[in-house]
């Protein structure tokens, strides 16, 4: 009869080992509200995709891996690179779109002839838009208290 530390060793699952990506590489920075997405693209990849030194589905539900894969999918390249990405602030789809805006700058950078696709979609430039400020005397950005006549 199998002992219960037997068990409880064959029913853990072992951690998934994460791929150091080493050589040279080519930097770009992806920008969205507040979030900052570091893309190091590695060529003569297998498709890998390390996110805060991670496995991507670990990190991001499948609608936004498929964010973030979507330019590789376009250019068909989505097998052929390796992507190290260092991410922070904001929410989960900032960063998102962030990684996003990273890889298709890393993709011009590598190659140039990929802009007119990649600017066709929209994603070669910054989405900009953020959240307003609070202004004194309102309740939020532009929200103001309720107005009485007397």
């Amino acid at each position: 009869m199998p002992t219960k530390e037997t068990t409880k060793e064959t029913i853990k699952p072992k951690k998934e080992e994460v791929v150091k990506l080493r050589g040279k590489y080519i930097e770009a920075v992806g920008r969205r509200k507040t979030s900052i997405a570091r893309v190091r693209l590695y060529k003569k990849g297998t498709g890998v995709i390390i996110v805060n030194n991670d496995k991507i589905n670990n990190i991001f539900s499948v609608d936004k891996v498929a964010i973030i894969k979507s330019p590789l999918k376009l250019t068909g390249l989505l097998k052929e690179l390796n992507f190290s990405i260092s991410t922070t602030g904001g929410g989960i789809k900032g960063q998102a779109e962030a990684i996003r805006h990273g890889i298709v700058q890393a993709l011009i950078r590598d190659n140039e002839e990929l802009k007119p696709v990649l600017k066709a979609k929209g994603w070669v430039t910054r989405d900009a838009r953020i959240k307003e400020r609070k202004k004194p005397g309102l309740k939020k950005a532009r929200k103001a208290p309720q107005w009485s006549k007397r």
